[in-house]
């Protein structure tokens, strides 16, 4: 890059204040090479910002010159000395500290005094002029004592201090212990004010000369004092005084008078202020501020390009200004800052490289200039320069024209000379990967595509070859989707000229298939040329050289080629067409969607040339998902890569441009893929010769057009059958249909699956197969498959049974298929089979019948034999049979919640029939569980041998005892049902349906009260009525019980009575009942009040009377034995404590009731 735009390291770097450590001998002494060590070493970033320099006490620092007391007759020859900023950096300190070994009670103490303020007075001597701080650190092997505690300490540091004349702030004590770092760091805050102090007044200095200047003939001192005073705060780390006054400096530059010898110096110390200040806006956070100093930079300095023979000076100036911005841009990204897509160093790199490349133009336009470097080089002094900007050869000039115009235009001519040595294309490729890395991180994929082919150019103007084909061959793909022919063209030329540079046969070759094609944008003469080369290539030959090469890298390319050409090795080239636009297509076809196991497969293939002249390939080959077809689709053409129109004996491919090759290939398919799809994988056209150079053009599935994506020949394929083709000509009308079904024979036969829907649960189902052969020849090896329909769920919900034996195989087999084979069937010959059934769970079940067979069939002179398939949907909905109630009742028939241990209850079964058909119930049964019994020995079913029709409900009920236990519920067992369809014949076994009992809660309780009563009574006769009470508690009981009268009937017996129950006893009440008259009147007359009596009574007689039919005079009713019984409760309960000797009882009353249901008979008169 040009000298003047580039921006010196002093200017970069952070400035931070300079300290001279003196005194330590870090070569020789380990103590003291620790204590510079703790210094530099491992600084962290919370430490103070300062630079340390070891130097001896006697080094000779800048000497200071003479203050200027008045500036009256003072012409300024320049803005900023070249020097001044590196030696405030490097060169002057801003303290200067004096380190010596010196112990509180060292025994020489006069003599050590006076060498330590010798050495004092000898760094003064060497600074003498400058306002550097000087302080003395005393290096001691013991640890201090507190303060005011060492009288001798505070005497002698005051002697220290009165002979070195030092203040008692600038002398410091180091101890040597083990804290040595902590000690560093407390003496690089005291170092740290001490430089702030002295970086202060030196700005206060500098800002002490404005008085003196007046803006006529001092315009340059103001922007040099402002820069000086901002730089100085940098120094002392305020850089928020030190922003305002390089914007003062900035504002002073802008007001300066720029004609052609002094722009260069404005626009070089402009860059270096505007640098200082945008820096300073991101570190205090205020990137728009930046942003905003920067484009009014740029917009003020752009027009003033100077003398137009050093334009390429401008350009140069502007491409770094670019580029030294995005750098800060970029670094207060890395510490925070947030970018967006439309705003990040991307568009600075991007600007640097666009004026950068403009500088090179500028530069291929001297180029044509036979120039040479003058006599003497005007620029020898160019590293010596005393102003930052100015010629060498005119330095300390501010006047508007220069003072020796030969001079000058030497100068230029050596500057022009100078330039043409640099090599741009190695400063743009750095601008340009920048700003892509930019562009890529801020996801701008186009903007990134755009950079890379710049680069791509570059690589190539700069000889790297292979870097530029890399690049280039990474952004075609794009290009060729979007359709930017003229981009791609342009890209693709180059990488044809890259290709031939580095002699890559298959880069080479694959550019030249899209280069001669009819989608890019060159003439005919360079797409003749390129076809040429393409055949010589293939033939073995060494191509022609591409046009525009340099000589010497063509000479270098023959060699490179003559190597790649020589191998022995056949070099084959594999090319996937779907990634470029090449200049043959390929579209290929099977003829029918779907083909049977008797015709034979057909596949078209089409193929169609743009280039400029014929041209012959070797072999067309189709592979196939199925590889033992892969020999069948083969075409070979025998005669090489020729220009003429010999016919081969294998085949012709030999294409005209524009005409379509039509090839056919016909094969007999496989039996074994019958039912899967056959599809195109890949079809491959050769070109060249397998034992040289071979290129292999792959389509994969079946081509397409050249500017269409795999993906939208595909969708076409699949969305649109295969059309025949009216106009061969036209290629449009070609569609692609890579994959087709392969389906068995149509079988000629009759199946039917007769059954009798719908099925009930559980039951053996029974279905009938009929197959009847309706082919002209016998068929072989007849399969029959039954399984259920593909989503049908198989858990153990839906589990199905199937077998052909219904006695034995419907409960032991256990699977969702079935196949029966039923051998060879003759021409029109039926055979029948049964088979069962049995379903576990309702709901509608599909089932697929398929019936397969072998049938020998000729095709073409091929006698095959063909597998045949039929098919058919069988569903079968399956339901419930009946639907069972159980239900827990006492004698009375009254549901119960709970029952109570050794008191009979009714388990009563209510089956209601759901099935359409007649349903045969051949039994029933109660399988008990081991905590209840019945109460008859022998228990026979009530439905045994009845027939339940649809919507027909029958009962039946069973009288069952509980036996004493302590769990609070008991499992009943189960009610098995033994039934079949009553149209089912005998061989089909029943089915037996279980269905469990409800479980009963039950209760233990203390007495039992039974009611014993004759069959029947009559009017005026004595009705006995006889009460068991059962004491079931381990103690004797009071018991206390009374009848209450009644105007129906009267009775003989203890109207009340209060007795002493003993344990596991059994009391007898018996009363005698006189009827008055008829019961149904006494019926009527109570049945108003029989709630209240019954709650009222302690013990009452309740009659329920049935029906009376008055016609016949007749009245039933059923007479049971009846046991009520109640426990305890909290508001029945007396209890009285009595004094004995056995057990306590408890006194209580019982509220109860009996039902009597009597049947009376009466004949009316």
């Amino acid at each position: 890059m040009s000298w003047a735009s580039e921006f010196p390291d002093v200017l970069l770097c952070r400035p931070t204040g300079l300290v001279v450590l003196t005194g330590l001998d870090t070569t020789y002494n380990a103590v003291h090479t620790a204590i510079w060590d703790s210094f530099c070493n491992n600084r962290r970033p919370d430490r103070v910002p300062l630079q340390f320099r070891v130097l001896g006490a006697d080094h000779e620092y800048p000497k200071c010159k003479t203050k200027r007391t008045s500036y009256e007759w003072y012409m300024p020859r320049g803005v900023l000395k070249t020097g001044w900023m590196s030696k405030h950096l490097q060169q002057v300190p801003a303290v200067v500290v004096c380190f010596f070994d010196l112990d509180w009670d060292e025994v020489m103490w006069k003599e050590r005094q006076m060498e330590c303020a010798t050495k004092v007075q000898i760094v003064r001597d060497s600074l003498s002029g400058r306002s550097t701080r000087v302080c003395v650190v005393l290096i001691q092997k013991n640890a201090p004592l507190p303060p005011g505690e060492d009288v001798v300490a505070a005497e002698r540091a005051a002697s220290l201090c009165s002979s070195c004349e030092l203040s008692a702030k600038s002398l410091f004590v180091l101890p040597l212990t083990d804290h040595l770092l902590g000690y560093t760091i407390r003496l690089e805050n005291a170092f740290y004010e001490l430089s702030q102090s002295y970086y202060h007044t030196e700005a206060r200095r500098v800002k002490s000369h404005k008085e003196f200047l007046n803006k006529t003939t001092h315009q340059l001192l103001y922007v040099r004092h402002q820069f000086k005073i901002a730089f100085f705060n940098e120094l002392k780390q305020d850089s928020h005084t030190a922003l305002k006054h390089y914007k003062q400096a900035y504002g002073h530059m802008l007001e300066l008078r720029m004609h052609d010898t002094n722009i260069l110096e404005v626009k070089t110390i402009g860059g270096y202020i505007n640098y200082k200040i945008c820096r300073l806006s991101f570190q205090h956070n205020s990137p728009l501020d930046a942003i905003s100093q920067f484009r009014k930079h740029i917009d003020y300095f752009k027009s003033r390009a100077g003398n137009p023979e050093l334009a390429f000076e401008n350009c140069a100036w502007m491409s770094k200004q670019f580029q030294v911005f995005g750098d800060l841009f970029d670094e207060a990204i890395k510490l925070g800052l947030t970018a967006i897509q439309t705003q990040h160093p991307g568009f600075y790199y991007q600007q640097a490289a666009s004026h950068a490349t403009v500088r090179k133009q500028l530069v291929e336009a001297l180029k044509k200039n036979d120039l040479h470097s003058p006599s003497p080089n005007p620029l020898e002094l160019l590293d010596k320069l005393d102003f930052f900007g100015q010629r060498p050869w005119r330095q300390n000039h501010q006047s508007i024209d220069p003072p020796d115009a030969l001079k000058e235009r030497d100068g230029i001519l050596a500057l022009q000379v100078q330039e043409l040595k640099v090599d741009h294309s190695w400063l743009i490729i750095p601008l340009l990967s920048n700003a892509m890395s930019q562009f890529k991180k801020y996801k701008s994929a186009r903007m990134k595509r755009y950079l890379m082919v710049q680069m791509g150019f570059e690589y190539c103007h700069a000889k790297d070859y292979s870097k530029a084909l890399t690049l280039l061959s990474r952004v075609t793909f794009d290009y060729r989707q979007e359709r930017w022919w003229l981009l791609l063209t342009n890209i693709l030329s180059t990488e044809l000229k890259c290709s031939f540079l580095t002699a890559k046969v298959q880069d080479y070759v694959t550019t030249s298939l899209e280069l001669i094609g009819q989608h890019t944008l060159n003439s005919i003469e360079d797409k003749t040329r390129i076809q040429m080369n393409l055949i010589r290539v293939m033939s073995g030959n060494r191509p022609e050289a591409e046009p525009d090469c340099a000589e010497e890298c063509t000479e270098k390319a023959r060699q490179l080629w003559k190597v790649a050409l020589a191998t022995s090795d056949p070099q084959i080239i594999t090319i996937e067409m779907h990634n470029i636009v090449p200049f043959v297509e390929c579209k290929t076809q099977f003829t029918q969607s779907s083909f049977t196991t008797n015709q034979e497969i057909t596949i078209q293939v089409f193929l169609r040339t743009t280039c400029q002249f014929p041209i012959r390939f070797s072999k067309l080959s189709i592979l196939l998902n199925k590889q033992h077809y892969h020999g069948k689709c083969m075409l070979n053409d025998g005669n090489g890569i020729t220009n003429d129109n010999t016919i081969a004996e294998g085949g012709d491919l030999y294409l005209v441009p524009g005409v379509i090759k039509t090839h056919s290939f016909s094969f007999v398919p496989d039996q074994s893929d019958v039912g899967q799809t056959l599809e195109i994988t890949s079809v491959a056209l050769e070109l060249g010769n397998e034992g040289s150079i071979c290129a292999i053009l792959l389509w994969p599935r079946g081509g397409g057009d050249a500017v269409a994506t795999p993906l939208s020949q595909q969708q076409i394929s699949h969305r649109f059958p295969v059309k025949p083709i009216t106009d061969p000509t036209d290629w449009r009308s070609i569609q692609v249909q890579a994959s087709t079904k392969l389906v068995s024979r149509p079988a000629q036969l009759e199946v039917t699956v007769a059954h009798c829907s719908p099925c009930l649960l559980q039951e053996v189902y029974q279905m009938t197969v009929n197959i009847c052969n309706k082919e002209d020849t016998p068929i072989k090896g007849v399969e029959f498959d039954l399984r259920m329909k593909s989503g049908q769920s198989e858990d153990s919900k839906t589990h199905l049974s199937v077998a052909l034996d219904c006695k034995s195989g419907a409960q032991d087999s256990k699977s969702c298929s079935l196949k029966i084979n039923f051998g060879d069937i003759a021409v029109g010959e039926s055979i029948t089979r049964d088979i069962f059934l049995q379903c576990d769970d309702v709901g509608i079940r599909n089932f697929v019948a398929q019936v397969s067979y072998d049938i020998e069939q000729s095709v073409n002179t091929h006698a095959i034999t063909c597998r045949c398939e039929k098919s058919l949907i069988v569903d079968i909905d399956v339901v419930k049979p009946f639907d069972v109630n159980l239900k827990m009742n006492s004698l009375l028939f009254a549901p119960v919640a709970c029952i109570h241990s050794d008191e009979p209850f009714l388990i009563q079964a209510e089956m209601s029939c759901l099935s359409p058909w007649t349903i045969e119930i051949l039994n029933t049964e109660l399988n008990l569980s081991q905590s209840v019994r019945f109460t008859d020995d022998e228990v026979e079913s009530q439905l045994k041998g009845l027939s339940v029709e649809s919507d027909e409900c029958v009962n039946e009920c069973q009288c069952l005892v509980a036996y004493p236990t302590v769990s609070p519920s008991i499992n009943l067992g189960s009610y098995v049902i033994t039934w079949r369809r009553s149209s089912a014949g005998t061989t089909i076994p029943p089915v037996t349906t279980e269905v469990p009992l409800p479980v009963a809660n039950i209760e233990l309780v203390p007495v039992l009260v039974e009611l014993l009563t004759p069959s029947c009574g009559y009017i005026q006769k004595v009705f006995p009525v006889t009460y068991e009470i059962h004491n079931r508690t381990p103690y004797s009981q009071e018991l206390e019980f009374s009848m209450d009268n009644s105007d129906n009937f009267m009775f003989a017996g203890h109207k009340h009575v209060r007795i002493l129950f003993k344990i596991a006893s059994i009391t007898i009440a018996m009363f005698l009942i006189y009827f008055f008259r008829f019961i149904s009147e006494c019926f009527r007359s109570q049945r108003s009040t029989c709630t209240t009596t019954l709650f009222r009574c302690s013990l009452v007689t309740w009659l329920f009377l049935g029906s009376m039919s008055t016609s016949s005079a007749t009245l039933t009713a059923w007479m049971v034995r009846s046991r009520t019984c109640y426990p305890l409760t909290s508001s029945s309960a007396r209890v009285e404590k009595k004094a004995a000797v056995e057990p306590p009882s408890s006194l209580f009353e019982i509220h109860f009731w009996s039902i009597c249901i009597l049947r009376f008979v009466f004949f009316c008169k």
